[in-house]
């Protein structure tokens, strides 16, 4: 749409300055006017030229009175820290506004013992809101006043009887520049920092959304570039207090700490700890790498903070003498570590600004939200989005409307600093238009989208400085292609890409359920070649070695429970094995792999069956992969620990036309491979999901078929399938005699039967509604009635053996479904090799199953 965007137009600094220069007095409600206007003094003035009414009355720059208030509250009452920071902002914010300290008590709400407690308090310290109450301007002096409808009921209080009132607006108008927008937050940023140079960094700002992403984006942009900046980190930002407390964090945290916890910690103190144990219990780690972490941990309970400030000090070679003297401020140096008293100091650097000495050149970093003028020549604003609205507390003394005209004047007068204006704004995120800030709603009176409805000059990201990123040795070696792919390399690729080869790249840790997984499968593996020297073992003695290569990962309380567990899940596996015999021969499409077998090192003996842990790498095919148990010739098993899916969620999780959440195409590889082995029978898949019994075997009812699920791969079409005996026979069992379906094919008979389906083609459909609307199902039902008779169960009955053959086709593998998975996965290597040979992979991933979940930008995350 193009719109153009008028405001007033704001005098400028030095238009104002020019206004007032003559004045004995000015006041301004915004400290950075008021230091501006006197850094353009030409000669020095006697007393305050420009001030806010504060710091007029308080002879401060910039008056901390809620912080100061804050610390004399908790000196001498026992208010909990959140409660006397909240009276304390609602007594000073009612005293502003009505110009009266008392004036809380008139709202019968507010009118209770605290409040009058916190005001006792305020009235007997010294504090820039009592001054201001008390102060008087000096007759006889000639006084402007910038903006007095800015200025609250306590500001007013000190004005003379007679004063000249200077709007910093005009009834000119000002069009606003074009915005500039870009495709991410990453590239208005990048677009500032090839603008920003340590020599012009003095006459630029940065406006921008102190509590959105843009702020340590800048910074961090800006420290890498060697650029000075100010107004950015505070107190609170420090990496030695926030290490500090979060290590005291840690050490009060429950006995289930993982490494991973400590790893920024670790980091920062610049110990380094392999990733491979981040899922290990920090207090079960060995070594004197992560030793002074412990001790710390353990000895904390013992220390006031001073106490532990010191320990933590020698610990991280830093001298932390702020903090100290902030801890001393707030009467925490001498008192023990506890919980409560950490969660007050974490409310306390959240909610106030701890005064530090910084230095003031270099770029300037201004909140959108409490500034209003900015004292430089070029002004970067970034969003303008939504979030820059400013949101109105109601509260029974504050008139909100007048408060929302306040904040629309603000902006206005905000966007107009500076001899040049740049307006960077980003057009979509995640897929979605940013919402401009609801202030240029006010101000065209119309309804706003989208920063598409105002004039844009698009922009593509490049880097001006012509870096090409991170420094890198140029790599002239071709890359080997690969030729073959596991199930679970697979599955990941399928669903991100970019996951797939941050598992190329990135070192994961070990877990617990891995582990675990390993136990049975070892186990399993074991008895299959020695169930007689496992019916001899002490079964105790074995369950303990397991529950010792998890000790790294679980505490006592889990321990108990896994303990249980695995003594009955070792017996869930014997019996499955002495139920259902596995046929022992030699398969040459598999070989044994030096996998190691934490069992067998037990017991010291050897694996050495041809059936158990058999290894596959087909290049033919693509895949590779290890087979838990080639139960026979026909059927392959592969054990879980996990839950049991049923065998149409089995076939839905491997579907290569609609991809899945959670895509598994384990079944489907191993039967492509293995009809290789087999190429003309069916072939079973098996899972074993024997976990899933260990309840009913503790009460004695479990029954190992319930934790079955097969799939069947046929080595023929389903149109074809559908007309066999086993189709046929699938189609009459498990039911009653009387059963509609069994009665009618019984009398129809098997070869009437095949007879049809060998004649018709099975429709192509997905829903059984569908399916009997066919002409197909209407045929079938006349020819069944025909030769069974005209009744009604025989309609029925036709039309229950259709949907079962859907259900069937949805549970098993048929031919054409294996050849085009295997179409698929030649599609799916060439494209991990075209990756591999041109650049890394984007695009939007699956997010509902990734492991590198915290590498993986998008939009929504990082806008980038």
């Amino acid at each position: 749409m193009n719109r153009c965007v008028s405001l007033q137009r704001a005098r400028s600094i030095d238009d104002l300055f020019d206004t007032v220069a003559d004045y004995d007095l000015v006041l301004t409600v915004d400290a950075p006017l008021s230091l501006a206007l006197n850094r353009r003094l030409d000669h020095p003035r006697l007393g305050r030229f420009a001030a806010t009414p504060q710091m007029l009355a308080a002879d401060e720059f910039r008056p901390q009175d809620q912080r100061q208030l804050f610390l004399a509250v908790i000196d001498a009452t026992a208010l909990p820290w959140k409660q006397a920071a909240h009276l304390i902002e609602l007594i000073l914010s009612c005293w502003e506004e009505t110009g009266d300290h008392q004036a809380i008590l008139e709202f019968d709400r507010y009118d209770t013992p605290e409040t009058r407690e916190v005001l006792e308090v305020i009235a007997s310290v010294e504090n820039a809101h009592r001054d201001l109450d008390e102060y008087q301007i000096d007759k006889g002096l000639d006084v402007a006043v910038i903006g007095e409808a800015q200025f609250s009921a306590l500001d007013r209080s000190i004005l003379p009887a007679e004063y000249d009132a200077i709007d910093p607006l005009t009834s000119e108008a000002f069009d606003l520049p074009a915005f500039h927008s870009f495709a991410s937050q990453t590239a208005i940023v990048e677009a500032i920092v090839d603008n920003v140079t340590s020599e012009n960094a003095d006459d630029v700002a940065v406006v921008m959304d102190r509590g959105g992403p843009f702020p340590a984006l800048i910074e961090s942009a800006l420290e890498a570039r060697d650029i000075p900046f100010y107004g950015g980190p505070g107190f609170a930002d420090d990496e030695g207090l926030r290490t500090f407390f979060e290590l005291l964090r840690l050490a009060h945290a429950d006995s289930r700490v993982r490494v991973g916890d400590v790893q920024p910690i670790a980091r920062s103190l610049g110990i380094e700890l392999p990733v491979t144990d981040d899922q290990k219990l920090l207090r079960e780690l060995d070594g004197r790498t992560i030793e002074p972490i412990q001790s710390f941990c353990e000895d904390v309970g013992e220390w006031t903070f001073g106490e532990a400030l010191g320990e933590f000090a020698d610990l991280s070679d830093r001298s932390l003498d702020a903090v100290r003297a902030e801890l001393d401020v707030l009467g925490l140096v001498d008192k023990p570590v506890t919980d409560r008293r950490l969660d007050d100091l974490a409310f306390y650097l959240s909610a106030f600004d701890v005064p530090i000495d910084r230095e003031d050149s270099g770029v300037l970093l201004a909140d959108a939200k409490t500034s209003v003028y900015v004292d430089r020549p070029a002004v970067f604003y970034l969003g303008l989005d939504a979030d820059w609205t400013h949101q109105v507390i109601d509260r029974p003394w504050i008139d909100t409307e007048q408060k929302d005209r306040e904040h629309l004047r603000q902006f206005q007068l905000l966007l107009q600093n500076g001899r040049e204006q740049y307006y960077l704004v980003q057009e979509t995120s995640a897929g979605e238009p940013v919402r401009p800030c609801l202030y240029f709603h006010d101000l065209l009176d119309d309804e706003i989208e989208a920063f598409d409805d105002f004039e844009t000059i698009p922009h593509t990201y490049r880097r001006g400085d012509g870096s090409t990123g991170f420094e890198h040795d140029p790599v002239n070696a071709a890359p080997e292609p690969i030729e073959t792919i596991s199930q679970s390399s697979l599955n990941t690729f399928v669903n991100c890409p970019r996951d797939y080869f941050f598992d190329q790249l990135v070192e994961q840790p070990d877990r617990d359920y891995f582990r675990k997984g390993n136990c049975y499968h070892d186990f399993a593996e074991f008895y299959v070649n020695h169930p007689d020297v496992v019916a001899d073992a002490d079964r105790t003695e074995l369950v303990d070695r397991f529950l010792d290569e998890l000790r790294p990962f679980i505490d006592q309380v889990d321990r108990d429970v896994l303990e249980t567990e695995f003594e009955v899940g070792l017996e869930l596996i014997e019996r499955f094995v002495d139920e259902h015999p596995p046929v022992e021969r030699d398969y040459d499409e598999y070989e044994v792999l030096p996998f190691g077998n934490l069992v067998a090192d037990y017991f010291d003996h050897p694996i050495d069956s041809p059936i158990t842990e058999q290894w596959f790498e087909n290049p033919a095919l693509g895949g590779k992969g290890k087979v838990d148990l080639i139960h026979s010739s026909t059927q392959l098993l592969d054990y879980k620990s996990g839950s049991a899916k049923s065998a149409s969620q089995v076939m839905d999780r491997s579907s290569i036309e609609e991809i899945h959440d959670k895509p598994d195409f384990q079944a489907m590889l191993y039967l492509a491979h293995h009809r290789q082995v087999r190429p003309d029978e069916p072939i079973n898949f098996v899972f074993y999901h024997f976990l899933d019994l260990v309840d009913d075997a503790i009460t004695g009812s479990a029954d190992v078929e319930d934790a079955l699920v097969r799939v069947t791969y046929y080595p023929v079409a389903f149109d074809e399938w559908a007309g066999t005996r086993t189709a046929f026979d699938a189609l009459c069992e498990g039911v009653a005699e009387s059963n509609d379906r069994r009665k009618t094919l019984e009398k129809l008979g098997y070869d009437a039967y095949a007879q049809f389906l060998g004649s018709h083609t099975f429709p192509d459909v997905d829903e059984k509604e569908i399916l009997l609307d066919t002409e197909f199902a209407d045929a079938f039902v006349r020819y069944a009635r025909d030769r069974v008779g005209e009744y009604k169960y025989v309609t029925s009955g036709i039309e229950s053996a259709l949907k079962t053959l859907l259900d069937l086709r949805g549970e098993n593998y048929y031919r054409d479904d294996v050849d085009a998975f295997e179409a698929f996965l030649d599609e799916q290597i060439d494209l991990i090799n075209e990756y591999r040979e041109s650049s890394f992979p984007v695009g939007d991933p699956n997010m509902d199953r990734v492991t590198h979940r915290d590498l993986l930008l998008t939009e929504e995350a990082s806008d980038d």
